[in-house]
C-alpha cells in the first residue's frame, strides 16, 4: 500500500510561485510512475505532471515551461514547482502514484487515473 501526503499549498499572486512536495512511503521496489493532478470548483481533473523511476517527465501543454516536477529519491519525495502561477491554475493539487504491473508502468497512467492519490493540497492564486 503507498502512502501519499503533500504539503506546500497556499495563496499567492498571479506570476507568484509555489512548491508542492509529496513524501510517499510503502512502495517496495520496482518502477514507478509519480505524478500530480489538480481539480478545480466545478472542473473536471485535470493532470499536470508526472515522473518516472527513470527521471523522464511529461507535462499537460498548458503548464509546460511554468511547472517543473522532480523527485528526490533518497527522500522519497516528490515535488512540484510551479512558476508564473494563473488564475486558472488555482484549484486542489493530488500527488498520485501508480506501481508497476507486469513489469509495465504507463507514465502517466490514461487520464492520470493513478491508482494511488494523497489528501491533495489547496492552491489559490488571485488577480
Amino acid at each position: 500500500q503507498v502512502q501519499l501526503v503533500e504539503s506546500g499549498g497556499g495563496s499567492v499572486e498571479a506570476g507568484g510561485s509555489v512548491v508542492l512536495s509529496c513524501a510517499a512511503s510503502g512502495h517496495t521496489g520496482g518502477g514507478y510512475c509519480l505524478g500530480w493532478f489538480r481539480q478545480a470548483p466545478g472542473k473536471d481533473r485535470e493532470g499536470v505532471a508526472a515522473i518516472d523511476q527513470d527521471g523522464d517527465t511529461s507535462y499537460v501543454k498548458s503548464v509546460k515551461g511554468r511547472f517543473t516536477i522532480s523527485q528526490d529519491s533518497a527522500k522519497n519525495t516528490l515535488y512540484l514547482q510551479m512558476n508564473n502561477l494563473k488564475p486558472e491554475d488555482a484549484g486542489v493539487y493530488y500527488c498520485a502514484a501508480e506501481l508497476e504491473t507486469a513489469g509495465v508502468v504507463i507514465c502517466p497512467p490514461s487520464h492520470y487515473e493513478f491508482k494511488y492519490r494523497g489528501q491533495g493540497t489547496q492552491v489559490r492564486v488571485s488577480s
